[in-house]
């Protein structure tokens, strides 16, 4: 008696979970991209935004019905351009552009009111690729090898299509000169993903 009856809750069991499963998957994954359009906060570099890239992936573990957490693994590329002043003080006449490559790592909490669009915000972590190329190629010693930022943003869920937009904020310095200015990342990123999973 205790076996069938230990059989048909389990039965029952596997049942619930199939149909959990299908109605609200525990964990999904997909692809991404979009455009970065970012600019380094600091008096040694001009006050406009410009425009970069990135790509990657993501995966959304289901807490419940509305809450989730969605870690992503991104290549990040950062564009901005050098004031005039800063340049002509390290006496080069051709540094204009610094391209900063990151291999970034957000860590979202998802809050989904409705089926239609998530609430997202959390930490990112990057980290500098492009340290090895010199200062007028990318920033070699001008740079630190990481940068710690948050994130905050809105995505739309349209079946398997994920489209966001977030606003990044640096919080710590990523300058690594002794020249005692502090220089922030920030931007905004519209993505366009694919669920895959």
């Amino acid at each position: 008696m205790k076996t069938k009856l230990l059989s048909i809750l389990t039965l029952l069991l596997a049942v619930s979970a199939v149909t959990f499963a299908q109605s609200t998957p525990f964990l999904q994954a997909g692809i991404k991209g979009g455009v970065n359009i970012t600019k380094i906060d600091g008096s040694s570099f001009k006050d406009e935004f410009r425009y970069g890239y990135h790509l990657g992936g993501f995966a959304v573990v289901k807490l419940s019905e509305k809450f989730g957490i969605q870690p992503e693994v991104l290549f990040n590329q950062y564009n901005s351009k050098i004031d005039t002043s800063f340049g002509n003080t390290l006496n080069t006449d051709n540094l204009k552009d610094v391209s900063l490559n990151y291999l970034s790592i957000p860590l979202l909490l998802n809050y989904s009111p409705t089926k239609l669009f998530t609430l997202q915000a959390g930490p990112q972590f990057g980290i500098l690729m492009n340290k090895g190329d010199n200062l007028l190629n990318n920033g070699k010693n001008a740079f630190n090898s990481g940068d710690f930022s948050m994130i905050g943003g809105l995505q739309l869920n349209l079946s398997n299509f994920k489209i966001s937009g977030r606003y990044v904020v640096g919080l710590n310095d990523i300058g690594d000169l002794d020249n005692k200015e502090s220089w922030k990342n920030q931007g905004f990123q519209v993505s366009v993903g694919l669920r895959i999973l």
